[in-house]
């Protein structure tokens, strides 16, 4: 098992990597809406946040030897179901491959967010 690191994606806020790579696999954590240059959120709606959030897994993933466009699985969680529409709308344009994907509403996320998503892809 070899652990991925980026500066250009937010550092861990706990005790995990920000990705894995096994067996031809990568594993993202989930990532959420920290600008990695500021390690702050700074966008408040679910579409700006939607943008940070692919752009982190994105970054995470190119360090893995990946991309975006290899991801086989997603998982999403949503603060609030009823930003589902804009989050797939954010969500379709990165995501073009339109790998398996579960998504689920949840009472909270780490630092308030609106959304994570984790990734599983092809490396």
């Amino acid at each position: 098992m070899e652990k991925v690191y980026t500066k250009n994606a937010p550092d861990a806020i706990g005790p995990y990597s920000q990705a894995v790579k096994v067996n031809g696999l990568v594993f993202t954590s989930g990532q959420i809406a920290i600008n990695p240059a500021s390690g702050q959120v700074e966008a408040e709606t679910i579409e700006a946040q939607t943008e940070q959030v692919c752009s982190n897994l994105k970054n995470v993933l190119e360090a893995a030897g990946s991309s975006l466009e290899k991801a086989v699985k997603t998982v999403c969680f949503l603060a609030d179901m009823g930003d589902f529409a804009a989050f797939n709308e954010v969500y379709g344009r990165y995501f073009t491959g339109k790998p398996a994907r579960s998504c689920v509403a949840v009472k909270t996320l780490p630092k308030n967010v609106l959304v994570e998503v984790e990734v599983i892809a092809e490396v």
